[in-house]
């Protein structure tokens, strides 16, 4: 039923309301809206303990998003209501409607009929006067059919008030319900409008988001400056360990000179005492010289040079009091000294013991944000869709028409479509698309990297990620992913993801993390898998252009995709990744056609597994990185493909026309997809089957020649953009890794 109107505007739906992201029912149960709990939840402003807790701030909006959702849900169900109600009212109105019209008319018949009695009364009325005179009998009949006809009379005045009534109540119920049209149809304005003040909100959520994504770009910055300061800290814990052992040397040397002091200073007393001894008995030997000089003047002489030694001996204790107070105050300034070393020891020793606390606050917080960091990075790849579409829009060349009328591609520039829409105009008909990002031509290799660049750090996070090129020849797809060589500015996606996983790998050693790094590349030409990185150039290429050896494509239990004898190489660097980049393009098919001079003729798949393992959490993590070139789709007329150019353009075509099958089989959720059509589609299984974060570019050329190819490209990735793969899955181990090299 639909729910009831209060007074006080409290709308009282009779239904549960759900949680659009789950199966089960709400977790709030029953609820009621008014329309102040509208406007309150409207201007509801998340308030969080600190700026810098990420975790917080998530989940406080996503539970804001979840109250969101319940209120539009309900609303959406009040609507459908509202519009019921309306629609049964409308059925009401035109039921009394009809039956007013039908009354109308029977009172219509009735007034008719009843004119035409009274005018045959009339006449039957004049007729019985005229014959009353005559026939008494007739008279009385008369009389009696006139009771009678009084009788009706009276009855059908009774049933035409009736039906006045009856009419009247009719016309105030059409008002009552002309009224509450009236509300409904308010009420209703005020749902879309409010309807679209939330998907205005969505739109602020969505930039949310996008500042989600630089507050983590921010917290990165933060953790790198925080490992910056941790190696300060480290520099002063070591400077502070080596001037406290100096301090220690130092105070050892000043306790040896305290104890020399005081050695010094008893020897001096012990001497000053001596001398004090000899000069008291020297005055008692004067005392009894001066008693005998009295007795004898020959002694004079005698008392003089004694008088004289004593006065020498005066002096020379006198020196020796002078040198007591002197190592008396070295003494103190020793001790004062010595205190001062011991307080600067202890604050020393205190100023290490806070280093260290802050030392590993700083390595718990590290730790704790790169955890948050994943957390939030895996959060917004989920968000943003396991499979993706980047759409790039190369430049144009030398000799191709590049004149204003000549433009066939555009940019919409709306709020909602600048970044990812693009337009393509194909005989006067403008046909729109919309993608994750849309790349003008002047965009360079490092804008295109930094969008994908999270998608790279998911694989050392434990993920399965796939990155493939798709367009027709000549639209820069190994450009985009192999760059230019010889020119650092212009490198490509895979040197570029490699350097990233090279430098992230070596940030999180300080955080207990080794990885392992395994290399393998593969291409598939004329539906036969060539081992890129074999040093038999026979098992390379024979001349026959099959490879002789067999590659066996193999899936385990777990889902996982093994080729059978490939080469896998252990890598520890990036420059050892280069040279096996080199000595894999050098072994790749290329020819010339006359699209392009230099042309892939097959689909070339790098693979980089990743095995890392933290000694400190026991942590063990495994990923896998995919990044695919795929060969250029061609038209026959425009190539001018012939003899094995020819076979190598029907095997692309059909690899790619097999791709579109599954893309297509996927987008409908149709219960058989046909991977197994050809060697592709099958090696891609684990990519596009659900268990991968999947990114696709679509490269497309502006020459309006190819605009007939470009729409074929940009409708084929509209298709891959719908696809809804499944959520792709954290790999973590708790036992040692198993170092085969897989593609999932």
């Amino acid at each position: 039923m639909v729910g009831e109107m209060t007074n006080n505007g409290r709308i009282r739906p009779s239904f549960p309301v759900k949680d659009l992201t789950s199966n089960e029912g709400s977790e709030y149960g029953p609820v009621e809206f008014t329309r102040e709990d509208v406007e309150a939840l409207l201007h509801e402003r998340i308030k969080y303990k600190s700026k810098y807790n990420y975790k917080e701030r998530c989940e406080n909006t996503m539970d804001y998003v979840k109250r969101l959702r319940l209120c539009i849900r309900w609303f959406q169900e009040l609507e459908l209501d509202y519009a019921f109600e309306q629609e049964k009212l409308k059925n009401a109105m035109e039921m009394n409607e009809k039956h007013c019209a039908d009354l109308e008319l029977n009172l219509k018949v009735k007034e008719e009929e009843l004119n035409l009695v009274i005018d045959e009364l009339r006449k039957n009325f004049a007729s019985v006067q005229v014959q009353l005179a005559k026939e008494q009998t007739e008279k009385l009949a008369a009389n009696e059919s006139l009771g009678k006809e009084r009788e009706a009379r009276l009855s059908v005045e009774s049933l035409q008030a009736a039906l006045t009534e009856e009419l009247a109540k009719t016309q105030g119920d059409l008002q009552t319900a002309n009224q509450r049209i009236l509300a409904v149809n308010d009420m209703y304005k005020l749902l879309q409008e409010y309807n679209s003040s939330l998907q205005l909100y969505n739109s602020k959520l969505q930039g949310d988001i996008d500042e989600a994504h630089e507050n983590i770009k921010r917290g990165e910055k933060e953790r790198t400056g925080i490992v910056e300061s941790i190696g300060n800290l480290k520099g002063q814990f070591k400077a502070l360990q080596d001037q406290l052992a100096a301090s220690k040397v130092s105070q050892d040397d000043v306790m040896k000179q305290k104890d020399e002091l005081v050695n010094e200073i008893v020897s001096l007393k012990v001497e000053i005492q001596q001398v004090k001894d000899d000069r008291d008995r020297h005055i008692t030997e004067i005392e009894n010289l001066q008693a005998e000089a009295t007795k004898q003047n020959d002694f004079k002489d005698t008392i003089n040079e004694l008088e004289s030694k004593c006065s020498v001996q005066n002096k020379e204790i006198e020196v020796l009091q002078d040198q007591l107070v002197a190592s008396e105050r070295k003494l103190q300034v020793a001790d004062l000294s010595t205190f001062e070393k011991m307080n600067e020891f202890e604050e020393q020793k205190e100023s290490i013991m806070e280093l260290k606390g802050r030392l590993e606050e700083a390595e718990l917080k590290l730790i704790e944000g790169e955890k948050l960091r994943k957390k939030l990075h895996n959060t917004i790849q989920e968000l943003k869709g396991n499979i993706r579409v980047f759409c790039r829009v190369r430049p144009l060349l030398l000799g191709e028409n590049s004149s204003e009328e000549a433009k066939t591609i555009s940019y919409p520039t709306s709020l909602e479509s600048l970044g990812r829409g693009i337009d393509l105009m194909q005989n006067g008909q403008t046909h729109c698309f919309t993608f994750d990002k849309v790349f003008v031509p002047s965009a360079s290799q490092e804008d295109v990297f930094v969008e994908i660049s999270q998608l790279v750090q998911s694989a050392l996070d434990g993920y399965k990620v796939c990155i493939f090129a798709y367009g027709q020849t000549g639209s820069g797809k190994t450009y985009t992913m192999m760059g230019r060589p010889g020119n650092p500015e212009e490198k490509g996606l895979i040197p570029r993801c490699l350097e990233q996983i090279f430098q992230t790998r070596q940030s999180l050693r300080s955080q207990g993390w080794k990885y392992e790094l395994q290399v393998s590349m593969l291409e598939i030409y004329n539906e036969t898998i060539r081992d890129l990185l074999s040093t038999n150039k026979e098992a390379v290429k024979a001349d026959s252009g099959v490879s002789p050896q067999k590659y066996a494509i193999k899936h385990d239990a777990s889902g996982n995709t093994h080729v059978v004898e490939l080469t896998v190489v252990d890598v520890r660097s990036s420059k050892q990744v280069s040279f096996l980049l080199d000595h894999a393009a050098r072994n790749r098919s290329v020819g010339k056609t006359a699209m392009n001079e230099q042309s892939s003729r097959s689909h070339f798949v790098f693979t980089l597994k990743i095995s890392g393992f933290n000694e400190s959490t026991e942590q063990q993590v495994q990923g896998v990185l995919n990044l695919i070139d795929l060969a250029g789709s061609e038209r026959l007329s425009k190539s001018g493909s012939t003899g094995d150019r020819l076979k190598e353009t029907q095997a692309i075509n059909k690899s790619l026309s097999s791709l579109g099958d599954v893309i297509f089989a996927l987008a409908k959720k149709e219960d058989h997809v046909p991977f197994r059509n050809s060697k592709l589609t099958y090696l891609l299984q684990p990519c596009l089957g659900g268990d991968s974060k999947t990114l696709m570019f679509v490269n497309i050329t502006p020459e309006p020649s190819s605009t007939g190819e470009s729409l074929c490209s940009l409708r084929f990735a509209a298709r891959v953009n719908a696809c809804e793969i499944g959520t792709a899955h954290r790999h973590v181990n708790a036992r040692p890794l198993d170092y085969r090299l897989s593609l999932g």
